[in-house]
């Protein structure tokens, strides 16, 4: 299938701080594929904080995409029956989100439309951004790994010196996790080393 007639699905959740990295690469999907259809959880949809409004982001997924955000469990659920998606993408996955799909509670948009988009067996990527990922949400990461159809971006200890539990993808490999998942594999390497040191 080439890249305009896939339809990809790219749902949001709480960890703010990295919606600056997140964004642009909606942005680059928005562009390259045939429809993206952008989903928030529902803290994230109106929720401010110190990096920017919660009416900001959603709009501007509007506005990038052409399509106006799923924000409910209602307006989630079709995707499942009606099988609106051709790969669903959860860019920040937080650890709330990650322990619900590994114990199958569907309680909020975001894991509606996993469990909705799973159903057709079609693949799901996740890209965690967790302070706790070293520590809680560890087993869920090992429990989403092993379940098929489900497909993690690659990530990293993100400050392993103030934050040693933390972990969070690295965003720009999501074009790439989600050209590997369409073709029923893993991006590897999964566990990614230090970031490259910042000149000053």
């Amino acid at each position: 299938m080439r890249p305009e007639e896939l339809r990809i699905g790219f749902a949001i959740c709480g960890s703010y701080c990295t919606f600056s990295q997140v964004f642009p690469v909606l942005e680059q999907l928005a562009e390259r594929y045939g429809a993206v259809q952008p989903i928030f959880s529902e803290r994230s949809a109106v929720t401010d904080t110190r990096f920017g409004s919660a009416s900001t982001f959603v709009e501007r997924a509007e506005q990038c995409t052409g399509r106006r955000p799923i924000l409910s469990i209602r307006e989630a659920e079709p995707i499942g029956p009606q099988k609106l998606l051709d790969v669903l993408v959860i860019a920040p996955c937080t650890g709330n989100t990650l322990a619900k799909l590994a114990a199958g509670i569907t309680d909020s948009s975001v894991t509606m439309a996993a469990k909705a988009h799973l159903r057709n067996g079609r693949p799901l990527v996740i890209a965690p951004s967790t302070n706790d990922g070293l520590t809680a949400s560890l087993r869920n990461l090992g429990e989403l790994a092993m379940r098929k159809h489900v497909y993690l971006v690659p990530f990293r200890q993100d400050d392993p010196e103030k934050k040693p539990a933390s972990l969070v993808s690295e965003m720009t490999l999501i074009p790439d996790a989600i050209e590997a998942a369409l073709d029923g594999r893993q991006l590897q390497p999964v566990l990614l080393g230090a970031p490259a040191a910042r000149g000053g």
